[in-house]
């Protein structure tokens, strides 16, 4: 976007921004009229205002110095985000007080079109305090669980376990484990400390296998090298694998030349061998044990409306059509729209890149995120044919600096030989 499109985006933003704190304002105003600390009382409202038009105010400047050279950095992401809770909590309140608004203005009707039969004055009943405090009220919900996902949130990794069941499976990896990582995106994190809690975590999980399953970056390859020898230390007996996602290739921001743009793209290929982490490319390597034999298959980003260079016939030559097979594939469109139904049978596709939106609910039977009316799978297992699908849920966070209800994720694997029936996931 260019300078002409910020300013009139940031004069939009602003307008609304103001327009709600100005209705915020009077509804704090009922909620302190009768208090008779006065200095309280315009702690509460100038407080507020000061606040409120604050956070606005940083927003716009720092994006007004937002490059598209670099894209987004964690100080945009803390604006975009602050911006947001504010924006979203006045939403609340707003809400709360316009339908309290809204019965004032039926009562005036009844009471004959506004008119008060004893005085004959006007009737209007003023806005009530008990609306004012519910507003406030509800309105702290979301603030808090916004400033927990901002503080807490997007790194309260959790791991996530799965046991699959294939009658085809070598009797040799009867039991086999992946871990799974997705969607780092290194270029958002703003604690190494943190990001190594998540490190040991998947580490402890000592599977025979660890894979990632593309983004590592936001947009460009220095964003992982403070990272290299945290990441390195994921080390699995039959190795560690990787793909590129649709943010590897730094197509979502300014580059001054095309060969600038390879040469990033070629640093970012090295720094995940600097991670020990063998680049999958639209190939194949086999993996054995005792004697036996299974296929793991990794292509390049092929997403339905995003980048689509991955070749998985490419990846496939050479594959025993009878072999057992697990695809790398970053975006699940891919698993969608081809793997599922390609010739060759992939028993088992790894994919990330929905995030599950950071946002949503997966308590108590009861899943919902927003990226679902994107994604019809967006996290998790899923099946069709007798080939499965998992998504991870993304390591890392991306564009609003926190997670809710969607936690960052480590998966889990446990491949088993036997029928599939004691796996349940939605058939697709």
């Amino acid at each position: 976007m260019h300078n002409g499109g910020f300013i009139k985006v940031f004069i939009i933003i602003a307008a609304i921004s103001l327009l709600m704190d100005w209705y915020v304002y009077h509804g704090l105003r009922t909620l302190t009229f009768d208090w008779s600390n006065k200095r309280a009382q315009a702690a509460v409202l100038w407080g507020y205002l000061v606040v409120s038009i604050g956070v606005t105010v940083v927003f716009m400047a720092g994006f007004g110095s937002f490059s598209t050279a670099q894209g987004m950095r964690p100080f945009h992401e803390y604006m975009l985000s602050l911006f947001l809770s504010f924006f979203v909590t006045k939403l609340v309140f707003i809400i709360v007080l316009f339908l309290g608004d809204i019965g004032r203005f039926f009562v005036g009707l009844v009471n004959h079109i506004g008119t008060n039969k004893n005085t004959g004055e006007r009737y209007f009943p003023s806005r009530r305090k008990f609306i004012s405090e519910l507003a406030v009220l509800i309105a702290a919900i979301p603030l808090s669980s916004f400033f927990y996902a901002m503080i807490r949130g997007k790194y309260h990794y959790k791991v996530h376990r799965e046991t699959l069941y294939f009658e085809d499976l070598p009797a040799a990896f009867d039991g086999f484990t992946i871990t799974q990582l997705s969607d780092i995106h290194s270029g958002s994190f703003d604690s190494m400390e943190a990001v190594q809690r998540g490190i040991n975590l998947a580490r402890a999980q000592k599977s025979d296998l660890f894979v990632f399953t593309g983004d590592l970056v936001n947009n460009a390859a220095f964003e992982i090298e403070p990272y290299i020898e945290h990441f390195r230390q994921l080390k699995a007996p039959f190795g560690q694998f990787s793909i590129l996602g649709n943010h590897d290739y730094g197509d979502y921001i300014h580059w001054d030349s095309e060969a600038e743009k390879a040469a990033n793209l070629q640093q970012l290929k090295a720094n995940h061998g600097a991670m020990d982490y063998k680049l999958m490319l639209d190939e194949h390597v086999t993996l054995e044990k005792d004697g036996e034999k299974i296929s793991l298959i990794g292509v390049q980003n092929w997403g339905h409306g995003f980048k689509k260079v991955g070749d998985l016939d490419k990846a496939l030559k050479g594959v025993d059509p009878k072999s057992f097979k697990i695809l790398l594939s970053h975006d699940p469109t891919h698993w969608e729209e081809i793997a599922k139904k390609h010739p060759a049978n992939i028993h088992l596709t790894l994919s990330g890149h929905t995030h599950g939106a950071q946002f949503g609910i997966e308590a108590a039977g009861l899943r919902w995120s927003p990226v679902q009316y994107r994604y019809p799978h967006w996290s998790g297992l899923a099946k069709y044919n007798g080939r499965y699908l998992y998504i991870n849920r993304g390591f890392g966070f991306l564009a609003f600096s926190g997670r809710l209800g969607i936690w960052p994720e480590i998966t889990v694997l446990t491949l088993k030989k036997g029928a599939q029936s004691k796996s349940s996931p939605v058939e697709a």
